[in-house]
C-alpha cells in the first residue's frame, strides 16, 4: 500500500470514524487507483494530474465497471486528494474536475401504506414476536438506517417524548420522533427483555435488539428475520430494511409535501439525495391521475 493512502485510510477510521465497511470501499478504490499507476510506470501517486486520473477512470471503465462502480471511484480519489491538498502534500486536487460516466437513476421500490401496516402489525404471542414488533415499527416508524437500528441502546431512545437518538453516515448525530405505536411496541419489548422498571446503568447501555452474546444484533439477521417475517405476513416482494426506509420517506413525502423536513428525517447531507422521493410521490399522482381522470383512461 502507499504510504499518503495508509495514512488516509488511518484518518478516515480514528478521526472520521467511518465504519468498516466504508473504510473497505475508500481502501479498494485507492488500491485499484495505486495499481494502475504503478502499471503504467507512475507510482508517485502524489504527481498525478488530471489527464491521469481521467486515464484511470477510462481504464476502469474498458475494464467493465458500470457508471455507479466509477463514480464511486471517482469518489474516493476525489476525497483521498482533497486530504492531502489540505495538509499541503499536493498543490491541487487532479479528480476534482473529472468526471464519470452518469448513471441512469433507478428509483426505489417501496411498500404501499397498506401493505407497510401489515408489516409491521406481525403477531406479538409468535417467539420474539414483541421484539420484532418493535424492530418493524422502529424501521418503519423513524426511517433509520440499519446501522442505525441495530447500534441501538436504551439510553438513546426517549420513549416518554416520543424521540429516538442515532449516530448516522459521517458521525452526524440526529434526533428523530418515534410514532406511538413504536413507542408501544419497544416499551413492551423492554419489560421483557431487561425487566419493567429497571433503571439500572447495565440496562441504559444494553442494546435494544441484542444478538448473541449480548452484542448489537447482526445486519444479516435483521435482514434474513425480515424477509421470514415479510412471507409470514403475505408479502412476496423483496423485503429488506432499506426498503421500510424508503417507504417511510415516500409516506411522508406524499402527506406532507415537505422536502426539506425529509432531508432532515433522513440525515441527507446533500437534498439531492432525498429529491429521488418527490419522483416516486410523482409517480403515485401519476397513477392516480391515470385511472381516475376520464380524459386519461384508454377506450376499450
Amino acid at each position: 500500500m502507499h504510504p499518503a493512502v495508509g495514512e488516509y485510510l488511518s484518518h478516515l477510521e480514528v478521526e472520521r470514524r467511518m465504519s468498516g465497511h466504508t473504510l473497505d470501499a475508500y481502501r479498494r478504490d485507492l488500491e485499484a487507483l495505486v495499481g494502475w499507476a504503478a502499471a503504467q510506470g507512475r507510482g508517485d501517486l502524489l504527481a498525478l494530474d488530471s489527464a491521469a486520473i481521467r486515464g484511470f477512470v477510462a481504464a476502469e471503465h474498458r475494464r467493465g465497471l458500470s457508471p455507479k462502480s466509477l463514480q464511486r471511484r471517482l469518489s474516493g480519489c476525489r476525497s483521498f486528494y482533497q486530504w492531502l491538498l489540505k495538509h499541503g502534500r499536493v498543490v491541487a486536487n487532479p479528480a476534482a474536475g473529472v468526471r464519470a460516466p452518469r448513471a441512469p437513476r433507478k428509483l426505489p421500490q417501496v411498500l404501499d401504506v397498506d401493505e407497510a401496516m401489515a408489516l409491521v402489525e406481525v403477531p406479538t404471542e409468535a417467539p420474539l414476536g414483541l421484539r420484532d414488533r418493535a424492530l418493524l415499527e422502529l424501521f418503519y416508524s423513524s426511517g433509520l438506517r440499519l446501522s442505525e437500528l441495530r447500534l441501538l441502546r436504551w439510553r438513546d431512545l426517549d420513549l416518554a417524548q416520543g424521540l429516538v437518538t442515532v449516530l448516522g453516515k459521517g458521525s452526524r448525530q440526529r434526533t428523530v420522533p418515534v410514532g406511538s405505536h413504536a413507542c408501544k411496541a419497544l416499551a413492551e419489548w423492554r419489560a421483557e427483555s431487561v425487566g419493567t422498571g429497571e433503571t439500572a446503568p447495565a440496562s441504559a447501555d444494553a442494546p435494544v435488539f441484542p444478538g448473541r452474546g449480548g452484542a448489537p444484533i447482526s445486519a444479516r439477521a435483521v435482514q434474513v428475520r425480515l424477509r421470514e417475517l415479510a412471507k409470514r405476513q403475505g408479502l412476496f416482494k423483496r423485503v429488506h430494511p432499506h426498503l421500510l426506509r424508503h417507504s417511510f420517506a415516500s409516506h411522508v413525502l406524499e402527506s406532507s409535501g415537505d422536502l426539506r423536513g425529509v432531508q432532515e428525517l433522513l440525515g441527507h447531507a446533500d437534498i439531492a439525495t432525498t429529491q429521488i422521493y418527490t419522483h416516486l410521490d410523482f409517480q403515485h399522482l401519476a397513477k392516480v391521475y391515470d385511472d381516475a381522470h376520464p380524459r386519461a383512461k384508454r377506450r376499450k
